[in-house]
């Protein structure tokens, strides 16, 4: 396994992390003997935390008993190798914690809360429901700020006063607001993570713990070269890694849907036997497999 010199008891969650995409049969049900190996396989390659079933993992698209199975897979697949988080939480607040207490009877070690979509509460009204999972949960928690997804944007007072609940310890970064970002690092003790795997460097040069990555399927060993340089005062390393990098992340994340990529790029380099996703998600087009592929090949992949 590739390790890192960082002392994790102060990163609960790690500094790597893989936002794991969900394997799923050719006939579209979850492959949680492949999601197990997928899982040991990062953990190998570097990472010491995983999100399980959040967007990547296509969670708007699983059963709530598929999300448990999924949480209890990785769980019993790395043990305490890594933290495990879960992807537990909706915008409806009462079965976020429903399920999110399921998430715990199946070992998870946190949950990522997400801030709510489509429904786009006020800020007092994201308080109110983190602070009603928190309650009624009692696991740490990682909050997911994604405006692009859910529509409203955590403001940096927002995210400084849920930095006051004890159980709230993290947060995935996914805004692309570097002054919000720099303001909440400056005002908080919370773990930032990079929600966006280019911003990595930067977000850890203001102080954020590390990344939670999709990219991370298909080069994990590289975002731990980055992070563990980063946090050693390294920039030299840092940034040549960041660099080479650079076409890897515009190839998974530049064209299509992350999990899409993702399942691409992993089915090329032999992990995933498959690259099904559920609808609304769809295959990429012929062109935009090209532009990936082209993308990878810059990045050294011989494809």
């Amino acid at each position: 396994m590739a390790t890192s010199e960082i002392d994790n008891q102060s990163f609960p969650f790690g500094t790597v992390l893989t936002a794991m995409v969900t394997p799923f049969t050719e006939a579209g049900e979850v492959d949680y003997d492949v999601a197990a190996k997928l899982a040991i396989k990062l953990v190998d390659e570097g990472c010491d935390g995983l999100v399980v079933t959040g967007t990547t993992g296509e969670t708007s698209t699983l059963t709530d008993d598929e999300n448990i199975e999924m949480f209890r897979t990785v769980v019993n697949a790395v043990g305490d190798r890594a933290a495990v988080l879960a992807g537990s939480t909706t915008n409806d607040t009462r079965h976020s914690i429903r399920l999110s207490l399921r998430a715990k009877e199946a070992g998870v070690h946190g949950i990522l809360i997400t801030a709510p979509y489509y429904n786009k509460p006020s800020q007092a009204g994201v308080i109110a429901h983190v602070k009603a999972i928190v309650e009624a949960v009692d696991l740490p928690v990682m909050m997911y700020d994604i405006p692009g997804r859910t529509g409203i944007a955590l403001s940096p007072e927002t995210i400084i006063e849920l930095a006051q609940i004890p159980q709230v310890i993290a947060l995935k970064d996914a805004k692309a607001d570097y002054q919000s970002t720099t303001t909440v690092l400056a005002n908080t003790d919370l773990h930032v993570y990079s929600g966006d795997d280019g911003l990595t460097l930067p977000l850890m040069a203001a102080g954020a713990a590390g990344v939670v990555s999709v990219t991370a399927h298909v080069a994990a060993a590289k975002y731990r070269t980055l992070v563990d340089a980063m946090h050693a005062g390294d920039l030299a390393t840092a940034r040549a890694t960041h660099f080479e990098l650079d076409p890897i992340q515009r190839g998974i994340m530049g064209h299509i849907q992350g999990a899409v990529a993702a399942k691409y790029g992993l089915h090329w380099q032999g992990v995933l036997p498959n690259t099904v996703v559920r609808l609304p998600l769809l295959a990429p087009s012929d062109a935009e497999l090209d532009a990936i592929r082209a993308d990878l090949r810059e990045g050294g992949w011989d494809l």
